[in-house]
């Protein structure tokens, strides 16, 4: 069996739709913290158990009977919080007998990054191959691209005031979470053995938030202007408008690493998993656009 953590999130829930598209429903298994979300997986004959990382005998009996466990990442961005999260589903994964354990890391992942998260998975990674090795299982680390969803993030206010008004950052291989999840579909199941972390699983282009402010006025029509922002004066604007000072000092670190390089980086590792072209960031743009214009438009 298959078994998915985190199956009703953003990335989850894209992981487990392209497995059901793969391989019948009852060799699927996930592990949420509400079963009520993945009331319509249950329907459809996957196998959900509660599994909350904070609960060892729970998540042991959500990953029982595991032939390959998939432990995505923890949406959590306070860094203790991560890692105490991160290694009790690993370490329970571990346990669960599984052959193999995955794991959805980041392609900054490293001690020296300047973007937490990318310690953060470092260490993760470390963890995982100790404890793996030490209970002779194997493990794979995928390590994605920059979510191209981020644009949400900044894209809306942008259409509002003509300006898209962000720190100084660098070119990013912006990836669509469709793609990251087909490609782990593709690992699960066409016994893609692959050992220990992967190439960069990336975006096909590098673009900067220049070029993401050139790209949303050719689409829209409307000029939107690239406002360059000092990181102390950009923090102060979003925490005045609402943003908590933590996300808005985690947010920083993105465009510091930016900046410093560590998102400037192409592979073809991602197009061979997934057999065919990797989607576009103006793609993801456009998608955006279509529910964000209008809105804008409307205020």
């Amino acid at each position: 069996m298959i078994i998915v953590t985190g199956a009703t999130g953003r990335l989850g829930a894209r992981i487990v739709d392209r497995l059901l598209e793969r391989v019948p429903a009852d060799t699927v298994g996930v592990s949420v913290r509400d079963v009520a979300k993945a009331a319509h997986l249950a329907e459809r004959g996957v196998r959900v158990r509660a599994g909350d990382f904070t609960d060892r005998a729970e998540l042991d009996h959500a990953l029982q009977g595991a032939d390959q466990v998939l432990v995505v990442s923890p949406s959590i961005r306070d860094p203790r919080e991560f890692v105490r999260a991160t290694r009790a589903g690993l370490d329970a994964a571990v346990r669960s007998g599984a052959r193999r354990v995955l794991y959805t890391s980041h392609q900054m992942a490293s001690p020296s990054s300047s973007f937490t998260p990318g310690r953060n998975h470092a260490e993760s990674e470390a963890y995982l191959a100790e404890r793996a090795s030490a209970h002779g299982v194997a493990w794979t680390s995928l390590r994605h691209g920059f979510y191209a969803g981020a644009f949400e993030l900044f894209v809306p206010a942008a259409l509002r005031s003509g300006e898209l008004r962000l720190p100084a950052d660098g070119p990013v291989s912006w990836t669509a979470h469709d793609d990251l999840a087909e490609a782990a579909a593709a690992v699960l199941t066409e016994h893609r053995e692959l050992s220990g972390a992967t190439s960069p699983l990336v975006g096909p282009e590098l673009l900067d938030f220049a070029d993401v402010a050139r790209i949303v006025s050719e689409q829209t029509g409307s000029p939107v202007e690239r406002v360059v922002v000092d990181d102390d004066a950009w923090k102060a604007e979003a925490v005045d408008g609402g943003m908590p000072e933590s996300v808005a000092e985690f947010t920083l670190g993105m465009f510091r690493a930016s900046r410093a390089g560590e998102n400037a980086v192409t592979d073809p590792a991602l197009q061979t998993l997934i057999g065919r072209a990797a989607t576009p960031a103006r793609t993801v743009l456009a998608g955006i656009l279509s529910w964000a214009l209008p809105v804008s438009r409307h205020r």
